[in-house]
Order: C-alpha cells, then structure tokens, then sequence
C-alpha cells in the first residue's frame, strides 16, 4: 500500500442506506467514520450520487492495507456487489481462477509486483474482467502504460474518491455487454453449426462429412444442388465452424439485382462517381474481408463481373468505381448454385476461367427425393416451429399425413416441405395434422409420387407450377418470377393465359 492509514476515504466517510436507493454521502470532516440507515444524516454539507439499478456484480479488491482494504469491501457491498479480497499479486490470481470476477480494484504499489503489470497478466488470461487501478501519486507514464495494459481506469486516491463507485458501474455494465455479445455469439454459432443440420439419411451425413473437411481451410467451397437443398445453411456451417467465425458472413443472392446494381453491392464506390454517389460506399467483398463472402446463385451473375470476380480471387484486390488506389481483402469464397456450371461454361454462357477457380471443392446437396427417410424429423421440427410462431399447442403428425409427405417427389425441396407445413398448421383446428390438410396436388399424387396431371401435358404442369410458385411468395410476382428465372413481363403474360390471378 502506498499510503497507509485511511487516506482513500479523506472525502468518502459515511454510506447511507435509503429505504430505496443507495446514497454516498460526503462529509468535509475526514475523521469521522459512521455507518447507519436511513434517509439521510445532518452532520454537515453532503453530495448525494444515486446509481441505477443493475445486476450485482463480483468485485476483487487487491490492497495490502487491512483496514483500508476491509473499509472498501464494506462500502462496495452495500451497493449489492459481492466482494472478495486480496493482499498481494499471488493471491488475487488464485482468487480469479477460484472465482468469476467481474471488476478488479487494484492498488499500483503491492509487496509481490506492480499494479500496471498485473493488469496485462489479467486481461491475458480474462479479457473479458475490466481492471480499475489506485495510486496516491499518479503520475501519466503510469497512467499511460495502464490504458495500454488494458486497464479500465486508473484513477488517484483522496483527488478521485467520488469517481470509484460510478466506474465500478460502468465497467460492470461493459463486462455484462460483453457476455450477452458473447452469449448472442455462442447462439449463433449453434443456430448455424453442423448440429443443426437435420438429417440421419446417409447421402445428408456424407455431404456433412465432406464439408466439415474443408472447414478449417481457406479453400473455396462451391455448394451445388437443386433449389431448396439448404445450400446457405451449408455456408452459415462452414463459416461458423472455421477459423474465419469471429468475423463477417456476408452473403448476395446473384440473381436478385441487375448488373449495375450487383457491380455497386460487390464492390462499392466513392462519392461523386457516378450521378446519384452522394457517399462513399463500402462493398460486400471489403466488407467480408477477413471472414466469408456467400455468393448464391453465381450461376446468374453477368459475364463482365465473372472476370472482376475471379481478378479479386486470384489477386486479393480490386479497385472500386471511382477509386484509383487498389483495395486489398483478404476473404473466403462459398459459392451456391442449382445449375451445372460446367455446361454452362461448355456453351459460354458462364466463364471456364472462373468455374475451374470455383471448383475447387464442391459439395453436391441431395435433394430431399434422396433423402426421405429425413421427411419425419424435418417435419417434426417444422411442426413445433411454426406451432410457436403462431401460438398454437403442439401438434401431432397423423400417419396418414406423413405417408403423403414420403411419397411425394418434393420439387421444391426443403423450403417447399417448410411452407407446407407451415400452411399446414395455420390451417389445423385440432391437435393433429391429417391428410385433409395437404394441397390438393399432394392429396391426389399417383402412387410413383407424382400428382394426377399427365405428364405430356406441359401446359398443365407450367401452369400448376406457376400457381405453386405464386402461393409460395405469398403473391409476389416479382419475388415469383425471379425464383422461377424468368421476366415479370413473362409471368404477367403467362398468368393471362391460363387464367391465373
């Protein structure tokens, strides 16, 4: 201890429980020491601070002083703090290892090593517990190389009493930001791990085997399979399961923005560069460097970005619209597509270049035709979902339903699964899904899995699929004719023609 005695409380004498807040009183006389209940004392001039409510916290004390250091306990468990204490270095790191400390109050000066440095060794081995340190005679290289250690504060007896108790509260509400960004962090990464995938089937585990090989690398992963197949939630596993989680996931779907507008998402620009640049705009590929960049539906992107692409891909840089100085970002690629990419190259309408880049690692997602023994596990977990969703007592899978759901083709895959059930269970009134409540072309399917329709008859089928497509936007038609890759101009027609509103 720096100064012995009582010289930490010259200003901080008397602590006064009200019935309810708690109030720090100051008196001017710094020999006087009372502690007592209720709304307040008259035994001279007084500043009162009042703190909001918050959840206690776990404070260390690190002082040698024995008096000064019982005194500090005692005040800082007035305000709900639960405290423990420590003489020296040694002893307040046997305390954070036995204890899930909060906020260490540190004297600079101690008998086995210095304030300063115990702070580095802390925030090394807890990052997340925030570090106050106490001196008598301050001085700013000290000062300084604390901040630089990590510490929260670094404060001077006697001159900055009345700062201790408010940065005891701040730094417990950083420390409790932190665990809930921590918390949000750790749910995520179970929302989209592996885990999470649904799937015991054999071609689902073998496409999870492969991915989870490529994980740890920075090798880019091209997801390939039909649409529905669950090739983002692919990526989300790949990029929460790598080196790479603690950064951005940043994904665009190729397919749902014009040329321009996907050159001006990729890769930004700056003010003025064009008319309507009012700022500068930062770009999804520099925005994702250091973690993933998920391109869906690569297999739409224009032919002039394909070249810019795979120039970013094979340099690391590029230079954005407007700009003359090269970006450079370091990212990893997962790239999604329902098309084979390799004839589409192979009649030009999808660079060679670029596809030998991509595919360097690719993954085929089955579709759920090949998996259907997941049907019944990918429908009880739909059930209970949308049985929150839409307050509703969990609901029971008749047997009749789930043959119907096993039989069918499922073009849609999953997400065609997901908006079945879901319509399923707005539709119930009971406690049970029967088969009454299927779409008709799933009620009246033959038994090879196929609905009614004759297979010759393709206006029939475009006709049916168009409709399908439309329930599925909930009416959308631009969303509708996007998913189905054609002009809303196409759609509008087509709709005319058979009679579709």
């Amino acid at each position: 201890m720096e100064n012995p005695g009582l010289s930490f409380f010259t200003k901080y004498q008397v602590c006064c429980l009200g019935l309810q807040k708690l109030v720090i009183v100051t008196f001017g006389n710094p020999d006087a020491i009372a502690l007592e209940r209720g709304p307040g004392v008259s035994h001279g001039p007084r500043k009162t601070t009042t703190f909001a409510p918050m959840k206690p916290g776990t404070i260390l004390i690190i002082d040698d002083e024995l008096t000064l250091r019982g005194l500090v306990t005692r005040i800082i468990r007035l305000e709900g703090f639960d405290v423990h204490e420590a003489p020296d270095c040694k002893t307040a790191l046997k305390k954070l290892v036995q204890n899930d400390i909060d906020v260490v109050l540190c004297d600079v000066k101690l008998p086995d090593g210095n304030g300063v440095e115990l702070t580095g060794k802390i925030k090394a081995l807890y990052p997340s517990v925030e570090v106050i340190l106490l001196t008598a005679y301050g001085n700013i290289p000290d000062g300084v190389q604390a901040i630089k250690n990590g510490a929260f504060d670094y404060i001077t007896k006697g001159n900055d009493n009345d700062k201790i108790i408010p940065l005891l509260f701040r730094a417990l509400e950083k420390v409790q930001l932190q665990k809930r960004v921590r918390e949000l962090e750790k749910r995520v990464g179970e929302k989209f791990s592996f885990d999470s995938i649904l799937g015991k089937s054999r071609p689902i585990q073998d496409a999870i085997e492969l991915a989870r090989k490529v994980v740890q690398t920075n090798t880019t992963v091209l997801l390939t399979g039909e649409t529905g197949t669950g090739k983002e939630v692919f990526a989300q596993a790949i990029h929460q399961s790598g080196s790479r989680c603690e950064k951005s996931f940043v994904a665009l779907n190729c397919s749902a923005f014009s040329k321009d507008i996907i050159e001006s998402e990729l890769f930004g620009h700056k003010q003025g560069s064009f008319t309507g640049a009012t700022k500068d705009k930062k770009g999804l590929i520099e925005q994702a460097s250091g973690g993933t960049l998920f391109l869906d539906e690569i297999g739409e992107m224009p032919l002039e970005l394909q070249a810019k692409l795979l120039r970013v891909l094979e340099t690391g840089e590029f230079i954005k619209l407007g700009c003359t100085e090269p970006v450079h970002v370091n990212f990893r690629l997962i790239a999604a597509t329902n098309k084979d990419l390799k004839l589409e190259s192979e009649e030009h309408r999808f660079r060679s270049d670029l596809y030998f880049r991509l595919n360097v690692f690719q993954i085929q997602l089955p579709p759920l035709r090949e998996r259907k023994k997941d049907i019944e596990m990918l429908s009880a977990f739909f059930v209970q979902q949308f049985s929150v969703k839409t307050n509703k007592k969990p609901l029971r899978i008749s047997t009749e339903y789930l043959q119907k759901l096993e039989r069918y083709n499922w073009p849609g895959n999953i997400r065609e699964l997901k908006n079945i059930i879901e319509r399923s269970v707005i539709l119930s009134n009971g406690d049970e899904l029967t088969e009454a409540l299927l779409p008709y072309e799933i009620q009246h399917q033959t038994a090879g899995g196929h609905n009614s329709i004759s297979a010759f008859a393709m206006t029939s089928i475009e006709k049916q699929h168009i409709q399908k497509v439309l329930n599925h936007t909930k009416g959308n038609k631009a969303e509708a004719a996007r998913l189905m890759e054609i002009g809303v101009a196409t759609l509008y027609r087509k709709m005319e023609e058979y009679g579709l509103h």
